[in-house]
C-alpha cells in the first residue's frame, strides 16, 4: 500500500480492508466503512441483479494491512483480475481499484484513442 493511504486507511479503517471482483475486470479494495455501506447498497439491490450481488458480495474477502503496509490478495481474486506480478493501483474516492498493469495500461490506451462520453461535453476541468 502505498504510504499516503496507508496512514489514512489506519486512522480510518484501522488497516481493515475488503477486496471484491469488478465487472471490468479489475479489483474492488474499500476501506472496512466504505465497504459496509456499499455491501448494505448492494444486499438492497431485487431479485433481477441477484449475480451481480453474487460477484461483489459472494466474492468479497476481509484483509487487513500488515506491519510493512502490504496487503495479501487471495490467488483467486489475484487470478479474477488477471494480476500476475506488477499491478497498478488507482485511488477512486471511497475505493480503490486494483488492476494487472498490462491490463490497465491496455484499457487506458484503448479509452484515449476514443472520443470522451457524452457526460464530458458540459464538464469544466
Amino acid at each position: 500500500m502505498p504510504s499516503r493511504h496507508r496512514d489514512v486507511l489506519v486512522a480510518n479503517a484501522e488497516g481493515q480492508l475488503t477486496i471484491t471482483k469488478h465487472p471490468h475486470g479489475c479489483l474492488l479494495l474499500f476501506p472496512r466503512p466504505a465497504w459496509d455501506r456499499f455491501a448494505e447498497r448492494i444486499a438492497t439491490l431485487p431479485m433481477d441483479a441477484q449475480w451481480w450481488k453474487r460477484i461483489f458480495l459472494g466474492n468479497a474477502m476481509d484483509v487487513e494491512l500488515d506491519g510493512t503496509g502490504r496487503v495479501l490478495v487471495s490467488p483467486e481474486l489475484r487470478e479474477a483480475a488477471g494480476i500476475t506480478k506488477e499491478v497498478i493501483m488507482l485511488g477512486m474516492g471511497a475505493h480503490f481499484e486494483l488492476w494487472d498493469k498490462a491490463t490497465y495500461d491496455a484499457n487506458e490506451a484503448k479509452a484515449m484513442q476514443g472520443p470522451m462520453p457524452d457526460v464530458f461535453k458540459e464538464f469544466s476541468f
